[in-house]
């Protein structure tokens, strides 16, 4: 007789690095880095890592009509994209790591950085990000 062998479910992904709640840091647009054209305006950066970043985005601040009208943005993933942080005058590359649906407050976009930033680039903009309270 064959036994049957259970295969257990794959482990979740753990986050590489632990998450820094921020100060909203405003992002003035997020663009397409493959058709250089806008995705979003008017975001925020709400939470970081060394790995990434956290963005809040408003439904109404969605450009791409194609994504404007869906209750996800799961296309993105994997996406190549910029963003501008005007209050750090940065402009940051990553890619879309995932997306969550909010209802009314809108969407989450989290962005990994790219194999190219350096680690310790990344641990010394954690430095510089403001945690909430500290920019008023």
């Amino acid at each position: 007789m064959k036994e049957k062998i259970q295969k257990k479910a794959p482990k979740s992904k753990s986050r590489g690095a632990p998450r820094k709640e921020l100060s909203p840091i405003r992002v003035s647009y997020i663009s397409s880095l493959t058709s250089f054209s806008k995705l979003t305006r008017e975001c925020q950066v709400i939470e970081a890592s060394s790995s990434g970043l956290l963005i809040l985005v408003d439904r109404n601040d969605i450009i791409a009509p194609h994504l404007r009208k869906n209750l996800n943005l799961d296309e993105l993933i994997g996406e190549e994209v910029y963003l501008r942080l005007d209050d750090m005058n940065l402009e940051i590359s990553g890619i879309v790591a995932r997306t969550k649906f909010l209802g009314k407050k809108g969407f989450h976009i989290a962005i990994d950085y790219t194999i190219d930033a350096p680690e310790y680039w990344r641990e010394c903009l954690m430095d510089l990000l403001p945690i909430p309270g500290e920019i008023d």
